[in-house]
Parts: C-alpha cells; structure tokens; sequence
C-alpha cells in the first residue's frame, strides 16, 4: 500500500507526457527493467530508494505515510562569513531559476525589510547591508568598521543575478511605514558606535532615497510587471512566494537571511490566498490617485532626512 501510494503520488508530480517508468530509473539510477519490477509491485523500494525519491520530487514521507501536518522543507546554509554569504547568494538564485525568468513567472514579497533584491549589488547600499548582516551572523561580529570592510571586500557580482532575475518576472510587494525603518536605524547604530563616518552615513541615506525614487517611478499604472501595495495595519515578515501556472514554492524566514523552503502544494496554496486577501485590503499605488501616493512616499522621503539630520548632528556632538 504504501509503495503504491508513493508512486501515484509521484505520477502527479510528473510532466504527464513523460514515462514513469523512466523518470524512476533515472532517479535511482537503475535499469528500465528494475524501474519496471517497482511500479508493477513485484520489487519494493528500499528505504535508500524511498528516501531518495523523497528528496528528489520534494515529497514529505510523514504526509504521504501518516497522514500528519508534517511538510518537507528545505532550508538555506549559514552565515557566518563572507563566503557564506556569496554562496547563499549563489544558491538563492539556484532555487529561483527553477521558475524561468519571464512574465509568466510571479513572486509576492512580504516587505518587513527593504526587499534584499535590492540590496544586493556592488552599491554603497549594498556593500553596508553585507557589513550588517555580517556583524549581526558572524559569531564573533567583524570588529572592524564600515570603512575597513568597505575597502577590504572584494566586489561579488552574485548578487547582480539575484537583481536581474527579479528584474525579468512579474512582482508584487507589501510595504508599510516601517519597511525601510531597520535600515535607516543600522545607519544610526552604526554611525552613533563610531564605526561609520558621518559622510559615508549621509550618502547611504541619500543612495536610500534614490532607491525609493526609482520604486516611485515605476510605480505607474501601466505596469503589471512591477506593483507596490501599501498596507497599513499588516505586520509584514519578509515572506516570498515565487511561482508560475504549474507550481509554487513559499520561502519563510527563520533566521535575518535564512530561509525554509517548501513545494508543499497546500502550504503554497494556504500562501497564496492570503496574499490575495491581503492585496484586496491594501492600496496598489500603481494606480492610487496622485495624492495618496505622493503621501507615502513623501513620508518615506521625510523619514530618510530626520535621519539624514541625526547622522550629521550626532557627528557635531
């Protein structure tokens, strides 16, 4: 029963036009003939097999077999160095051109933080966000400021791809009034514990507000291909869920950069309509009437100057 049960299951992961028979001889590496003998019941997989047919079409043994709320995850490497994070960066895009980088791909971002696609170039920004991330993962922080990390890293173009492929699909986003606030406070942080200077403080926040600039400018009506929502009562948590007419994948947060990764169709699914419910219960700025968009994003404009101010009064102290 059960084995009959794991190879249904995998028939309807499969591209139907395709022969059953040989995408499991492909994934175990075993003859058409043995193939044969497992589907037909006369072999049974062993424990290795079903593990290994698990972990290839993304099926969790406990749902298939007991019936539970258990799901099969994937999860990203740590972080703990800058070659972690250059490699995080690498397989983060691995898992995303599983969905080809057209318009017939989708992806939803739940923005508690300023979405890392944007962060992630060879920018000042960018380069400062890696210097966080690095002190706040590495178990010993980088006891060095921006300015030495800054012209000790070496310029990693991994990210470029993570930026481009975001740059190819279809992407709707959730912002509110605190998505940009953990950078505008790491600047603060930064500056007020001496490890960033007052000039390099003030153009990280000028180079935010261009950021914001370019999102307001493709923020127009006739673009399906990128729309902002602004939703003011959700508490966001960075959530993405990526996927086109056939499948889905969710990505859930457990650490600042850390993800789970699931393919689970009724987790992806359960993701999916509340990301509807809650565009209906947000304002898409795409299409917001000029005050109510002017009135975001002039808050946003403002927030970056209050601070901008604090860099620069915290230096005359």
């Amino acid at each position: 029963m059960y084995q009959e049960k794991l190879i249904q299951e995998i028939q309807r992961k499969i591209d139907p036009s395709k022969s059953l028979i040989e995408v499991i001889a492909d994934a175990l590496d075993i003859s058409y003939d043995a193939a044969h003998r497992r589907i037909s019941m006369k072999s049974k997989f062993s424990i290795g097999e079903t593990v290994q047919l698990a972990n290839r079409f993304s099926l969790s043994l406990d749902k298939l077999f007991q019936q539970s709320d258990h799901i099969l995850v994937k999860k990203t490497a740590e972080i703990q160095s800058f070659n972690d994070l250059s490699n995080y960066l690498e397989h983060s895009f691995k898992s995303l051109k599983e969905f080809e980088p057209n318009l017939q791909t989708y992806l939803y971002y739940s923005a508690k933080d300023i979405p890392i696609f944007y962060t992630i170039n060879t920018g000042l920004l960018s380069i400062f966000k890696k210097y966080v991330w690095l002190n706040l993962l590495s178990p010993d922080g980088l006891e060095l400021s921006f300015e030495s990390f800054l012209s000790k890293t070496p310029i990693d173009s991994r990210g470029q791809k993570l930026y481009d492929y975001y740059s190819s699909i279809r992407v709707k986003e959730i912002w509110n009034d605190t998505t940009i606030n953990s950078t505008l406070q790491q600047i603060i942080y930064f500056s007020q514990a001496g490890l960033l200077t007052a000039e390099n403080g003030k153009m990280l926040c000028e180079q935010l507000k261009e950021l914001l600039f370019s999102l307001e400018k493709s923020c127009m009506p006739n673009n399906d291909q990128y729309q902002l929502y602004y939703h003011e009562l959700l508490i966001l948590n960075n959530n993405v869920l990526v996927g086109n007419n056939d499948r889905k994948s969710l990505f859930v947060p457990h650490t600042m950069l850390g993800y789970f990764i699931t393919n689970d169709k009724d987790s992806c699914r359960h993701a999916f309509n509340f990301y509807q419910h809650q565009l209906k219960n947000s304002r898409l700025l795409n299409t917001a009437g000029t005050r109510d968009k002017k009135m975001f994003f002039n808050k946003v404009y403002q927030k970056i100057d209050r601070y901008k101010a604090q860099v620069s009064a915290d230096n005359e102290m």
